[in-house]
């Protein structure tokens, strides 16, 4: 047995990757991929590009539910969005330098320069949603670091993610949750509704609030990405990502035994984190998963 192998069976949890989801417009649907490129920012294509309106500032399903049912598509050279009685709309994966041109926005507090991705991107988002808004891309020369406050002072880059590279949730606590749901003569629902990127099979429910480094078998060399924060809910995991209608069901449920203290007690589902190590490596389906609980 290699120094690897013996070091991932002697740790605490052995895992596997269930699912893996890119999101590459912020708070429009997901694509499930079985396998996606890392890089210091989290997933490849993820949160690369994001919805503002009129003044620069983003917009997302907490405003606009029916953002969920824009559906995005990559191919080879561009990004195809699909919605509910529009045409296609074909986005170039090419240099930023081919779009329309330099801005600025606002996501969260932070202030950063962007792409305008033009005026057939901004009336087809402004027609489907129902008032003025622009499509935006990362401009990659920017740096917007994750919070150092839960990072330990580590400089994690990401995009427009809310705040950190990559999002964790589990099978297993969603199944915990639908089981709540259920008992209470209420619809389960999918991981879909919680917009995570890697979803692990083989753990407890809400270990991954729990656990230590995640160390991921790759091809090459390992992975490592470290849970830093829990992720606060808002209601979108109220909005059924199909039919873009809200019910408090989900929320509700979930404000009965997922308030953290170390939040304040907001409501947490999934575990925000950062990229230790393995850039350039492939996450994929099925790969091998092992992590050490902490202990305070």
């Amino acid at each position: 047995m290699n120094d690897f192998n013996a070091a991932s069976t002697s740790r605490d949890v052995s895992a596997k990757i269930a699912r893996l989801f890119i999101y590459p417009i912020k708070s429009c649907a997901g694509i499930e991929v079985q396998e996606a490129l890392l890089l210091e920012t989290g997933l490849e294509w993820d949160r690369a590009w994001m919805v503002v309106d009129a003044e620069g500032e983003f917009v997302t399903q907490r405003e606009l539910s029916r953002m969920a049912l824009i559906k995005p598509q990559i191919k080879t050279e561009e990004l195809v969005l699909r919605a509910p009685g529009m045409l296609a709309l074909h986005i170039t994966l090419g240099a930023v330098e081919a779009v329309e041109g330099p801005t600025r926005v606002r996501v969260w507090d932070d202030v950063v320069m962007a792409y305008d991705m033009g005026p057939v991107a901004a009336q087809w988002f402004s027609d489907f949603l129902g008032q003025p808004l622009r499509l935006v891309r990362f401009d990659p020369q920017q740096q917007r670091l994750s919070s150092a406050k839960w990072t330990g002072g580590a400089e994690a880059p990401n995009q427009f993610a809310d705040g950190f590279p990559v999002l964790v949730t589990s099978e297993a606590s969603v199944d915990d949750l639908n089981a709540r749901l259920r008992a209470a003569k209420l619809e389960p629902v999918g991981v879909e509704r919680f917009r995570a990127n890697v979803v692990l099979a083989g753990v407890e429910a809400h270990d991954e609030d729990r656990l230590d480094v995640f160390h991921i078998t790759t091809d090459h060399e390992e992975a490592q990405l470290k849970p830093v924060k829990p992720c606060a809910r808002c209601p979108i995991p109220n909005i059924d990502p199909v039919t873009a209608i809200s019910s408090p069901s989900v929320g509700d449920t979930l404000q009965t035994y997922r308030q953290a203290a170390r939040m304040n007690g907001a409501i947490t589902f999934g575990m925000n984190a950062i990229v230790l190590a393995g850039v350039g490596q492939w996450l994929r389906v099925g790969q091998s998963v092992s992590a050490d609980y902490l202990f305070d």
